[in-house]
């Protein structure tokens, strides 16, 4: 008899087991600029659709080079349209990427209180700004047209500091490593740093519009569904309304 229970026992942890590994999970690549919103996000999805989500967070060109080296990632969500249009160009995409969102820039110091300017980066108070690499990280590439675009560049090119990603470009400017800083408006919004130092939004014609694209990825086929859902969740109304609360203009399917 107590064999007999001991063994329904272990059957019954064996299927619950089971279950469990077979839950579906999705694998979400996410540049660094939607860390707070894609938490949002995905809590939201994953309480109306059961579906476990896993985020990893970097700039979008270390994650396309992690990509195309093999990554067990099963959607993309770039901070532009550039690298997951050259992973769908690569092979890597079941169908090409599409806009769900156009990016803020904004300037932001923990510093300085009061009204921030564009002109004040080249006072001689001002020793470090940090930014995103522009070699990996779009809003990099945004920042630097806008201090071109102002004439600003030659004269303080040499306080410049560069975070990976915008996630190390928020550390700098919260440690006070940087003075100062150009990040996503994402970020000063998050309720994990609202009303922390002063910001500004940078003028969008200073640079060109950030198009932030999503890619379903043909390594995550078995979970193709739930990654197809995701993208569906994204464009829906309360996707959409999340996107909005995070300072993102919202783009149509």
């Amino acid at each position: 008899m107590r064999k007999t229970i001991l063994f329904t026992l272990f059957l019954s942890l064996f299927a619950v087991g089971c279950q469990q590994v077979k839950r579906p999970q999705l694998t979400i690549a996410t540049a660094a600029n939607m860390q707070f919103a894609m938490k949002a996000i995905v809590h939201q999805f994953s309480r109306e659709t059961g579906v476990q989500c896993k985020v990893i967070i970097s700039s979008s060109g270390k994650l396309t080079a992690q990509i195309k080296s093999g990554a067990p990632y099963d959607v993309f969500v770039s901070a532009d349209m550039k690298y997951p249009e050259t992973l769908y160009k690569a092979g890597f995409g079941f169908a090409p990427p599409k806009i769900y969102a156009y990016g803020k820039l904004v300037l932001w110091s923990l510093k300085k209180q009061g009204a921030l300017s564009l002109q004040e980066l080249s006072d001689q108070n001002i020793k470090h700004i940090a930014l995103a690499n522009p070699k990996t990280a779009p809003y990099g590439v945004a920042a630097e047209q806008v201090l071109k675009a102002t004439g600003l560049f030659d004269a303080v090119k040499d306080k410049l500091v560069f975070g990976e990603s915008i996630a190390q470009t928020n550390q700098f400017i919260t440690s006070g490593t940087a003075d100062i800083g150009f990040t996503a408006q994402s970020v000063v919004l998050a309720p994990e740093v609202k009303g922390k130092g002063s910001w500004i939004v940078i003028d969008p014609d200073l640079y060109k519009p950030i198009a932030q694209g999503i890619l379903v990825l043909k390594h995550g086929e078995k979970h193709n569904n739930e990654a197809v859902k995701l993208v569906d969740f994204l464009f829906s109304k309360k996707g959409r309304t999340i996107l909005e609360i995070y300072g993102y203009k919202v783009a149509d399917r």
